[in-house]
C-alpha cells in the first residue's frame, strides 16, 4: 500500500463528511430543501457514529464525558435547523477522532519497527542446499535453517557453519562485531554480518530470546493509555462548567444560537484527543533510545518517583568484570596457551566472568582453538576437550572473584576479577539528583566494596549493602511507607521481587532473558547507564506535555465559550475556531514524540 493509499484509509470518513458538506451547500443553493436536509442528517450520523457509540459505552458504565456536550451540541443543531453547523461539528469530530488515530499510528512506528525486524519464514537447508521456504513459526527444534548476509537471526540456534560474524548489538547494546565458530550459540534478533550461515534450530518461534521484546512492545502498544482517566477528572469540571456557561448564555441572550455556539466550541474536547497521542508519543521517544516501556500506566507513574534504587554489579558497574591479574601456576604454560585454552571454553557460557576472559583473550590475540564436548554445569564452571585433552574453569570460592583453569585435577593458573564503574554512571547520578530524585543503592556485595563504589561516585548516595532479595523487597518498602514513590533498577534473577514490588521496576536486559525482565516494568536493551536518566527525562517530559495540552485546550476553549455566551461568536464560527485548537493541541501533544 503506497503512503497516499494509507492516509486515504486514515481519513476516508472526514473526506466524506466534507465532500457531504459541499453536496449540502449545492442543494441549498439549488433550493432542494428535502434532499439537502436527508444529506445533513446521513453525514451527520457518519462522521459523528464513533462518538455516539463510544457515549453509548460510557454511559451503560455510569461515566461522565464530554462526548455528551458533542452529542448535545449536534441534538440542538438539528433541531434548531442547523444542519450546516451540525455538519461541522460532525467534521469535527471525525477529523478530530482520525487525527488521534493517525499520531498514535505514527507514534507506535518505532515499537511497530522492532516487531517488523524478525523475518515471517526461512530457508530450510538440507545436504548442502536449501529444500524449502518455510513460515518461521513452523520450524521445530533440530532443523537447520540458512542465514545470509545482513539477514536479521530469527531463531534461536546452534551454529553448524565453521564460521560466523554477528551484530548482536540489537540485544547486548555492544556495537562491534562479535566472532562465532562452530558450535557456538547464536541468538535470534542478531544479525548475521559476516558470508551466509547454517544454524542448528534449538528453540522453536515463540519461545526464541527476541520474542520476548516482541511480547512486551505488544503490551505495550495494547495498554489503554493511563492521562485519560485524569483527563476525565477534568472532564466533570468542563462539562459543568459549560452546561453554566451555556446557561448563562441562553440568560443574557435569549438566543439558542449562542447556547448552539458555546456547546460547538466546547466539541471536541482536547481532553479527548491530545492525552493519548502524548503518551504514545513518549512510548516511541522511549523506544528510540532502546527502552521497552511495558505499559503505558508506567509513564505517568514514572513521572511521580522520588525514590530510586539502583543495584549495583551490572547496573552502576559494567556487570562485566574485568581481570585485574592472571597467576600462572604451572610454568610449562605460557599465558596465550592458556587464553587460547581459556577462551575456547568461555565463549560458550553467558556468564559474566566468562565474558571478560573471552574479551581479553581477545586483547591479546590468541590462538582460536576448538573445544568439544563443551558442557556448563550452573553455578560451577565449564569443561570440555580440546585435542583430547580434558580442560575446566571453576569459581575458586576461597578467593572471591577468581577463577581457576585446570586439566584434570591439575590446577594451571588463576584469572582474578574486578568490578567497573561504567564510564557514564556517575554523570548519570548527578543528573539523577538534578531531577530530585532521592537516591540508594542496594547490592549483595560486600559493604566494604559498596562503600568504594560509592565514593567513587561521589555526590550523596545511600548504601545498603549485603542486601538478599528479601532485604532489597524491605528496603523498598519502608521508603514506601514514607509516602515515597519508588522505581528499583537492576538486571538479575536477585533483583527480581524488588523490581516487581516497587512502584516501578527497571532492568537492564543481558544476553539471558532472566526472571528479572519479567517482574520489570522497563527494561533496557544494553547496557547504557545514561538511559536511567532518559527514561526519567520522557516520563516527566510527557506527562508536561500532556497536562499541557489539556490545560491550554481547556482555557482556549472556554476563552471562546465566553465569547459565545455573549452572542460574539455565531455557531459555524464556533466551529471552525475549536477545530483549530483542537488541532493545536493535537500538534503540542506529539511533541512527545522527539
Amino acid at each position: 500500500m503506497s503512503r497516499f493509499s494509507r492516509i486515504f484509509a486514515h481519513f476516508k470518513i472526514p473526506l466524506f463528511v466534507l465532500l457531504g458538506i459541499i453536496a449540502y451547500l449545492i442543494l441549498a443553493f439549488l433550493k432542494d430543501t428535502q434532499l439537502s436536509i436527508i444529506v445533513a442528517l446521513i453525514l451527520t450520523f457518519v462522521g459523528s457514529y464513533k462518538l455516539i457509540k463510544k457515549s453509548a459505552i460510557a454511559i451503560s458504565k455510569g461515566q461522565l464525558a464530554l462526548d455528551y456536550i458533542a452529542i448535545l451540541s449536534i441534538s440542538i443543531a438539528l433541531l434548531t435547523g442547523e444542519y450546516l453547523v451540525a455538519l461541522i461539528i460532525s467534521l469535527m469530530l471525525a477529523s478530530g477522532a482520525t487525527l488521534e488515530e493517525y499520531g498514535v499510528s505514527s507514534a507506535k512506528n518505532s515499537l511497530t519497527k522492532l516487531i517488523d525486524r524478525i523475518p515471517s519464514s526461512v530457508s530450510i537447508w538440507k545436504n548442502g542446499e536449501i529444500i524449502k521456504k518455510e513460515i518461521i513459526s513452523k520450524i521445530k527444534i533440530g532443523e537447520e535453517i540458512l542465514i545470509r548476509k545482513g539477514e536479521v537471526i530469527g531463531l534461536d540456534g546452534i551454529l553448524i557453519s565453521d564460521s560466523g560474524i554477528i551484530d548482536e548489538s540489537s540485544l547486548t547494546g555492544e556495537a562491534y562485531p562479535v566472532d562465532k565458530i562452530r558450535g557456538n550459540i547464536i541468538r535470534s534478533g542478531t544479525v548475521n554480518i559476516g558470508n551466509p550461515l547454517v544454524l542448528n534450530v534449538t528453540k522453536i518461534a515463540a519461545d526464541s530470546t527476541y520474542r520476548k521484546i516482541i511480547d512486551m512492545v505488544k503490551t505495550a502498544q495494547g495498554e489503554k493509555a493511563p492521562l485519560v482517566r485524569i483527563a476525565d477528572r477534568y472532564s466533570v469540571f468542563f462539562t459543568i462548567l459549560t452546561l453554566i456557561i451555556a446557561g448563562l448564555a441562553y440568560l443574557l441572550t435569549r438566543n439558542i444560537d449562542s447556547v448552539l455556539a458555546v456547546f460547538v466550541i466546547a466539541t471536541p474536547c482536547p481532553l479527548i484527543l491530545a492525552t493519548p497521542i502524548a503518551l504514545m508519543g513518549g512510548i516511541n521517544a522511549a523506544a528510540k533510545k532502546r527502552i521497552i516501556v511495558k505499559k503505558l500506566a508506567n509513564i505517568e507513574v514514572l513521572s511521580r518517583i522520588k525514590a530510586v534504587i539502583f543495584d549495583k554489579t551490572g547496573t552502576i558497574t559494567l556487570g562485566k568484570p574485568k581481570i585485574s591479574d592472571l597467576e600462572i601456576k604451572n610454568k610449562s604454560y605460557a599465558e596465550k596457551d592458556l587464553l587460547s585454552i581459556s577462551e575456547a571454553l568461555e565463549r560458550n557460557s553467558l556468564h559474566p566472568l566468562a565474558k571478560a576472559i573471552v574479551d581479553f583473550a581477545k586483547e591479546k590475540n590468541s590462538q582460536v582453538l576448538q573445544a568439544e564436548e563443551v558442557k556448563e554445569i550452573i553455578g560451577s564452571g565449564i569443561e570440555g576437550l580440546i585435542k583430547n585433552k580434558k580442560y575446566s574453569l571453576t569459581k575458586i570460592k576461597e578467593e572471591g572473584m577468581a577463577i581457576g583453569i585446570w586439566k584434570e585435577k591439575e590446577l594451571l593458573a588463576v584469572f582474578r576479577f574486578e568490578d567497573v564503574i561504567k564510564k557514564e554512571s556517575k554523570t548519570t547520578l548527578q543528573y539523577l539528583r538534578n531531577l530530585g530524585l532521592e537516591l540508594f543503592i542496594f547490592t549483595g556485595d560486600k559493604k566494604a566494596n559498596a562503600d568504594k563504589i560509592a565514593r567513587q561516585l561521589g555526590g550523596d548516595i545511600a548504601v545498603k549493602a549485603e542486601c538478599s532479595p528479601e532485604d532489597k523487597k524491605e528496603g523498598i518498602e519502608n521508603l514506601k511507607r514514607q509516602g515515597k514513590p519508588t522505581a528499583m533498577i537492576g538486571d538479575g534473577i536477585n533483583d527480581a521481587p524488588a523490581l516487581a514490588f516497587a512502584d516501578v521496576g527497571m532492568v537492564f536486559a543481558n544476553d539471558e532473558q532472566t526472571a528479572a525482565s519479567e517482574a520489570a516494568d522497563i527494561v533496557f536493551l544494553g547496557g547504557d547507564f545514561s538511559v536511567t536518566f532518559d527514561t526519567f527525562n520522557i516520563a516527566k517530559k510527557t506527562i508536561r506535555i500532556a497536562l499541557q495540552s489539556i490545560l491550554w485546550g481547556m482555557g482556549l476553549s472556554i476563552a471562546g465559550m465566553v465569547l459565545a455566551a455573549f452572542g460574539l461568536i455565531p455557531p459555524i464560527t464556533g466551529a471552525f475556531l475549536q477545530e483549530a485548537i483542537d488541532v493545536a493541541v493535537i500538534i503540542n501533544a506529539l511533541r512527545a514524540s522527539r
